[in-house]
């Protein structure tokens, strides 16, 4: 049943049944349970008032009736405590719980992990039908569904729970940089970080499968590879940090942009625009190099925009 915005007010089903006929009271249960109703008691069961809970208590009402039952359809109104304690009894916020742990334990394996999404949509599905007071918890399950449908839709990388360690950039000199082919903006703004901050005669190549990356690449943006997602990092920020270059102001703005489009989270005001520039260039260059020369120039420009302007 599809939540509706309550009336004031409550629906209250009281049902008795013959204690032989388990079968109907089998089959009540049940549709009071994918209803949502909260159980008072054996034989009391509320829902919100709402046309759509009247209409489903009426039919339930009907055929316990039928079944040789009897039934009552009440609408209770409730004291302001009695109110929030009704209220409290369709509290879902274990349920959205239990389904971001779910989330947030996705199988690595993006074939498994395309069909586990399709299972947790299903499953915020049907709690979302009989959250009454979506809230918060709600909003919440809702993003980091939407955020792992988009990593999955994307190829994003898992994040690695480590600790990151802070490396000499003279280890780093002159050294092949292996990611993923038709790169998206951590992996653009990444290549733009190592080649202008990390290792200025990078040499880039773009691999079709992790497992594709040459013995003496060093790997960024995929699982397994030496650079990617740390904890709430994305593959740029770990890099900054990894190298000591979050000081700097305008690669932090730079990295609040990056992380947004990559993953969500805080809104930044460029963020739209950088989005709509990389965009354009993807369709203009089907050769990777080419588009990684042309966000070369978007993001330099980027970064003269926020860098302090010398005294």
């Amino acid at each position: 049943m599809t939540p509706q915005s309550p009336a004031a007010g409550w629906l209250l089903l009281i049902t008795t049944l013959p204690t032989k006929n388990a079968t109907a009271r089998m089959r009540l249960w049940r549709a009071l349970k994918a209803h949502g109703c909260a159980t008072l008691r054996d034989g009391a069961y509320l829902l919100p008032n709402a046309p759509v809970a009247e209409h489903a208590l009426s039919r339930l009402a009907q055929d316990t009736v039928a079944a040789g039952g009897a039934a009552h359809l009440l609408r209770v109104a409730a004291e302001a405590a009695q109110d929030a304690a009704f209220r409290a009894l369709f509290d879902r916020g274990a349920d959205y719980r239990a389904l971001l742990d779910a989330i947030a334990a996705c199988p690595r394996d993006e074939g498994a992990a395309a069909k586990a999404l399709k299972g947790l949509q299903r499953d915020f599905a049907a709690v979302a039908a009989t959250d009454f007071f979506p809230g918060a918890a709600q909003a919440q399950a809702r993003t980091a569904l939407a955020d792992l449908e988009a990593r999955l839709l994307r190829g994003e990388p898992h994040a690695a729970q480590k600790r990151l360690r802070r490396l000499a950039q003279a280890d780093f000199q002159g050294r092949i940089w292996a990611t993923r082919q038709r790169p998206w903006v951590d992996r653009l703004a990444s290549a733009w970080l190592i080649r202008r901050f990390i290792d200025r005669k990078a040499r880039f190549v773009w691999i079709a499968r992790p497992q594709d990356c040459p013995k003496k690449a060093l790997g960024f943006d995929f699982d397994g590879a030496a650079f990617s997602h740390v904890g709430s990092r994305v593959t740029f920020e770990a890099l900054a940090a990894s190298f000591g270059l979050e000081a700097d102001a305008a690669l932090a703005r730079i990295a609040r942009i990056v992380h947004f489009l990559d993953v969500g989270g805080a809104p930044v005001d460029e963020a739209a625009g950088v989005e709509l520039l990389l965009t354009g260039l993807r369709k203009q260059h089907a050769d990777d190099d080419a588009l990684l020369r042309a966000a070369m120039r978007l993001f330099d420009s980027l970064y003269a925009s926020h860098a302090e302007t010398p005294s």
